[in-house]
């Protein structure tokens, strides 16, 4: 047993269970004490990734109803103005039509105009021609004598009906 004494690997092996003993009973709490610490840490962030999961989601939640929202908006604005336009087409159907039938009259009435004022040109240039063409029959047939006398007639005609 002395030889067993002597012999520095049972020495060594010795003073190495010591040693895990010691570092056991003293560093135990103090691992433990860090890999609470490091637990705890993990369920604070494990709690915090929770917690952001939950407010993504509401969020999530949120622009779904927003984009919900704003769809629907986005329809009744275009169901308006789809109606407005049909108002707009409508309304300017009808003062095309009218605006047309106010024309069709005053052109109509232009027309009219137009053709009474040639009627009327015409009457007019009818007489002046059948004036002259008068004048000329009558001086062509009436000669120099003829005319002294028509006019001495006349002149007599005059004085009678004056008194």
């Amino acid at each position: 047993m002395t030889e067993l004494l002597h012999d520095s690997h049972i020495w060594l092996l010795a003073s190495f269970g010591v040693f895990l003993a010691i570092a056991w009973k003293v560093g135990k709490p103090a691992v433990l004490q860090q890999l609470d610490t490091r637990i705890a840490a993990i369920r604070d962030e494990i709690s915090r990734a929770e917690n952001l999961r939950v407010e993504a989601q509401e969020l999530l939640a949120q622009y779904q109803r927003k984009h919900r929202d704003a769809l629907q908006e986005s329809e009744r604005i275009i169901a308006t103005a789809r109606q407005h336009a049909q108002e707009i087409r409508t309304k300017a159907e009808a003062d095309l039509e009218e605006t047309m039938t106010r024309r069709e009259a005053q052109l109509s009435e232009r027309l009219k105009r137009m053709e009474q004022n040639a009627i009327d040109d015409i009457q007019a240039y009818a007489a002046d021609l059948a004036i002259k063409a008068t004048g000329e029959i009558i001086a062509g047939k009436l000669d120099k004598k003829a005319n002294e006398k028509l006019v001495d007639q006349a002149i007599k005609d005059i004085g009678a009906n004056i008194h």
